[in-house]
């Protein structure tokens, strides 16, 4: 599993708002996920997997709990996407809760 911190709506480092975003290796339970959100300690950390179609499932959980939607971890978890070669430009499908 990796796991990253990402500065959305910054072009510099500790700018912008932050959140975690989890590339799990393996499936996670919710209370994994949590637990993970929770050591984070950022308002959101988002969980990133890919479907069999190659579309992009993104689960938030905070300190608290899951939600169903958040707009910095998206952008975030893409941009990770982008920057690891995990996705190319262009447009791409993601689902939320």
């Amino acid at each position: 599993m990796e796991a990253y911190v990402m500065d959305a709506f910054s072009t510099r480092v500790f700018g912008g708002n932050q959140a975690g975003v989890v590339l799990p290796d393996r499936p996670l339970t919710d209370a994994e996920m949590q637990q993970i959100a929770a050591e984070f300690k950022h308002s959101e950390t988002a969980f990133v997997t890919r479907s069999p179609d190659g579309s992009v499932i993104l689960r938030y959980f905070t300190p608290a709990g899951e939600v169903e939607l958040c707009g910095h971890a998206t952008i975030a978890s893409f941009a990770l996407l982008r920057q690891e070669g995990l996705i190319a430009d262009g447009s791409h499908i993601a689902h939320t809760k």
